[in-house]
């Protein structure tokens, strides 16, 4: 069959340059977000357990990065992880997600 559409003479192509020579890595296990009528802000972290009153145990959210955004680029992250979270599922099987089942950070004896 085909392809019946005109061409667009004013279109032109776009290169993209992806620069990272400012960018730095971190690990997070955890996510905090909050928003306003304009922004989304997420705050990732690491969970850490500490020793708190009688010993027991004291989770703290050790914040590393906030990303703040608006709210159309938010939805297109939204896209994005749920798109690649779909694809990984397909390969690997459904991620269980619940209360955590021992994978997570202890305190130490």
């Amino acid at each position: 069959m085909a392809d019946n559409t005109p061409a667009q003479p004013n279109q032109q192509q776009v290169q993209l340059r992806i620069d990272e020579s400012r960018m730095s890595t971190t690990y997070a296990n955890t996510i905090r977000t909050s928003t306003t009528n304009d922004e989304v802000v997420l705050d990732f972290g690491i969970n850490l357990p500490v020793p708190g009153a009688d010993n027991q145990p004291v989770l703290v959210f050790n914040v590393g990065s906030r990303v703040v955004m608006n709210w159309a680029g938010a939805k297109r992250l939204a896209i994005s992880l749920g798109q690649v979270v779909r694809a990984f599922e397909e390969r690997n099987g459904e991620i269980p997600v619940g209360p955590r089942q021992g994978g997570g950070p202890k305190l130490s004896q």
